[in-house]
């Protein structure tokens, strides 16, 4: 048998999980391998909103500039639509995605990043470019088969070459799971998965159809198609319609009802004359280049990583759920970012290996609640659907149902009311700000020593998002400049970039000098900290008054920001720490890296 091949980092698939690891690695000057049993990159859209939380982690390392130049945003994903079919009667409408007035504000004040649909076809060649061409070699048709933890604390890895038609063996220092729904590897390894019944099927059907006419007034990033008073073929209960490329090419997506058995397999032709009655034109061309299932599942990993810690899992192979709110991919890339700057902190021998087990205690809870908050959103649904009467057994008793919601009766208001509610309460899955971007880690590498109890969460936490520099929140975005204005920056660029980061004001000045000192004294002194002071004539202006108002510290304070951008230890005032802030910095970043003082 031949001998392993050696690398450091050795990935199993190539989704938005594997190759935005790859990407966050390969920004370290971090060499690996990644794999994929896949032929390619995807060929199917499935995932495609890039949300300002998972946008601002690829802006660390510039992807979202050519995610927003080649994806779809602003007037053309704004809306979302319910409606009987394309042209015909609308129910309902809804302003989505932060564009609705009542909400821009608030998400132009959590990111300096926007909302953008990004098909996962358009996007994982960006990821894919990105890390091939910094250090991580790709290799598709490769078959993951099995994996053995070595004494020495390396992971022995065989993996199937489909084209040579053999097995090849791949040692590593750590191996990473990102292998999808049907993970091999959380399988192999028995990690604890929480799930509730499979809440039914549904079909993916990629279609090429010009409705270019209809772009004026038929505007929606997401059609939900109803159609009461028709008997529906047993592939199709309702459908959702989803815009992949303006305007040419959708995504038509059945839901048949639960326990339905497709038997026989629908044709093309039968998907065609239902896809024809939703747009509500039976004569318009129309092909299809794709037919795909999914299960509608509720299912999330008690634990992300092997006893040792050197075997990580992430992505859909460790939080499955349904596409509601938009959180699949986002969550893939969050769980990479979180990851990334820890395996490369170590490896660099800037931290200690145990900072590694700090990424499940700090992913685990977010893969459980956004699991959770995507299967609220269906019964969300679900009101509206019974308002206009599609849980009725009959089309007779659909119809009548629908009807009553014109009745100036007691019975026809009281659906109207329905209605009216069901839609307004699915704000929550197309303007969920909150469940995006309220995740306050708590785990050995954030320090909340002497914080006292952290700031009480938004009332709504799906809806609204609680800014605070409180130690594990995220970073607060705000913009600064310079006292002659130049190009405006956030704070969110000021963060990141692979360092920590001091953020601190007038008379913080000691807080840089710390800064300073300590990497030419602490046990690494390869450690860089970046510091910036904002204020009056300092390094930059806070021009809007945004930073005062969300730092939640004196002036002379100090916010220390890991590279992930997450608030690691926070300083509000200098006080009775004055003299001591080398000391207090030494002592809070070598906890927080794992070096026990």
């Amino acid at each position: 048998m031949t001998e392993p091949i050696e690398t450091d980092l050795l990935i199993i698939g190539a989704g938005p999980a594997g190759l935005s690891l790859a990407c966050f690695l390969a920004s370290y000057g971090l060499k690996g391998i990644m794999i994929s049993n896949a032929h390619s990159t995807a060929d199917t859209p499935r995932a495609h909103l890039l949300n300002c939380a998972a946008s601002d982690c690829l802006r660390d390392i510039g992807l979202d500039k050519e995610c927003f130049k080649i994806g779809t945003h602003d007037d053309e994903i704004a809306q979302v639509r319910w409606a009987h079919s394309i042209m015909g009667e609308e129910y309902g409408r809804a302003v989505a995605w932060g564009y609705d007035p009542r909400r821009a504000g608030e998400y132009k004040s959590a990111s300096p990043s926007i909302p953008v649909d990004i098909p996962q076809t358009l996007l994982e060649p960006i990821m894919l470019r990105y890390a091939s061409q910094n250090g991580f070699s790709c290799r598709y048709d490769t078959d993951f088969v099995k994996f053995e933890e070595e004494k020495e604390g390396a992971v022995l890895t065989t993996v199937r070459a489909m084209v040579l038609k053999r097995e090849v063996t791949i040692r590593s220092k750590y191996l990473f799971g990102a292998d999808g729904a049907r993970s091999l590897i959380v399988k192999q390894l028995g990690l604890p998965l929480t799930a509730t019944p499979a809440k039914g099927l549904a079909i993916n059907v990629l279609v090429d159809v010009d409705m270019q006419h209809l772009r004026e007034n038929k505007r929606g990033n997401l059609q939900w198609m109803l159609q009461p008073d028709v008997d529906h073929p047993n592939f199709d209960w309702l459908c959702v319609c989803r815009i992949i490329k303006p305007w040419d090419q959708w995504m038509f997506i059945f839901v048949p009802k639960l326990g339905t058995k497709l038997e026989p397999e629908p044709t093309h032709d039968e998907y065609l004359k239902r896809i024809r009655e939703y747009i509500g034109d039976p004569d318009i061309p129309a092909r299809i280049r794709s037919v795909s299932k999914w299960n509608i599942n509720e299912i999330y990993a008690e634990r992300y990583t092997n006893k040792a810690e050197n075997i990580f899992c992430l992505g859909d192979a460790v939080h499955r759920h349904p596409p509601h709110n938009g959180l699949g991919g986002n969550t893939c890339i969050q769980d990479a970012f979180n990851l990334a700057w820890k395996i490369a902190y170590v490896m660099k021998g800037l931290a200690s290996s145990s900072l590694l087990s700090t990424y499940s205690p700090e992913r685990q809870p977010v893969g459980k609640r956004i699991v959770q908050r995507a299967n609220q959103a269906l019964p969300e649904q679900i009101a509206v659907w019974g308002s206009l009467g599609m849980l009725e057994p009959t089309r007779e008793a659909r119809k009548a149902a629908f009807q009553e919601l014109s009745a100036t009766t007691p019975e026809g208001k009281k659906r109207r009311e329905t209605l009216i509610a069901g839609i307004e309460n699915c704000e929550h899955e197309f303007n969920g700000l909150g469940i995006e971007m309220n995740q306050r880690y708590e785990s050995d590498a954030i320090s909340v020593e002497g914080q006292g109890p952290p700031p009480a969460p938004p009332e709504d936490v799906v809806l609204h998002y609680g800014i605070s520099t409180y130690p594990g929140s995220r970073v607060p975005h705000a913009w600064l400049n310079k006292a002659i204005p130049t190009k405006p920056i956030s704070t969110i660029d000021l963060a990141g970039n692979g360092h920590f980061t001091i953020l601190t004001g007038a008379g913080g000045e000691a807080w840089k000098k710390a800064a300073r000192i300590i990497r030419g004294v602490s046990r690494v002194p390869s450690l860089e900290i970046r510091a910036w002071a904002i204020g009056w004539r300092l390094d930059w202006e806070d021009m809007y008054l945004d930073w005062k108002r969300k730092r939640e510290i004196e002036e002379d304070g100090c916010v220390l920001v890991r590279p992930d951008r997450a608030v690691a230890w926070r300083c509000m005032k200098l006080g009775d720490m004055k003299g001591m802030e080398t000391e207090k910095l030494e002592e809070a970043m070598m906890a927080l890296l794992g070096w026990k003082t």
